[in-house]
């Protein structure tokens, strides 16, 4: 059994997520900054008869990252896939003009170095199993930069390029690398962003290994 960890977990897209691939056979990995809220989480899933395990780690604090990671291989197996999906901090959506150097500081932590340890932590793993997929969830401004939100505009544009080098650089490992790009809110009930619709989206991304860049639904011109 290999397991999937997913960054940022949480009750709305992180939940569906761990579902979509828990019941595809996959121990769950839930990494978030609050032990107690994962650890409920996780005995939730397990009630349900999934195999899943809370770990603490913030994103912005790389070491606790990679320690997450470790424990996780160790207690659950394999990582074969990572979802990297944590909610951006308020103080990366501000307006350009009011947004400082140290708000861009916690946004390149949270948008760049993250991303990087996770990879690089995971990798071994996933060329030791000859497979793996890395899936980074952003949203709008991952693909269209806007003034209104310049933080994540600066910082996922430095993600996105992350993302989609390693996605040309690992294919021929047998490591797929995508990334998903939601457009405004996740919303329940809606068609194209409802968390159970996003997972499947996610699942078929994984299961697919085919384009680097999926849209949850078109972008407004």
């Amino acid at each position: 059994m290999t397991t999937v960890a997913l960054i940022g977990a949480g009750r709305g897209l992180g939940a569906a997520v761990a579902r979509r691939f828990g019941r595809e056979g996959f121990s769950l990995a839930l990494i978030s900054r609050s032990q107690e809220r994962v650890d409920a989480f996780a005995e939730e899933l397990n009630a349900e008869g999934f195999t899943a395990r809370g770990f603490e780690a913030n994103v912005r604090d790389t070491r606790s990252l990679t320690e997450a990671l470790d424990k996780a291989v160790q207690e659950l197996g394999p990582i074969e896939v990572i979802t990297y999906s944590p909610l951006p901090q308020k103080e990366f959506l501000r307006p350009l003009l009011e947004t400082t150097a140290q708000d861009l500081e916690g946004a390149v932590e949270f948008s760049i170095y993250g991303p990087v340890a996770a990879t690089h932590q995971v990798l071994q793993g996933m060329r030791a199993l000859g497979r793996g997929t890395v899936l980074f969830i952003n949203g709008g401004s991952g693909a269209r930069p806007s003034a209104k939100v310049a933080g994540t505009s600066i910082s996922f544009a430095g993600e996105s390029a992350f993302a989609q080098m390693l996605h040309d650089e690992l294919a021929e490992e047998n490591i797929h690398v995508g990334q998903l790009i939601i457009p405004g809110q996740i919303t329940e009930g809606s068609e194209n962003k409802d968390p159970q619709v996003l997972a499947e989206k996610l699942w078929a991304m994984h299961a697919g290994r085919n384009e680097f860049r999926v849209f949850a639904e078109p972008m407004d011109q």
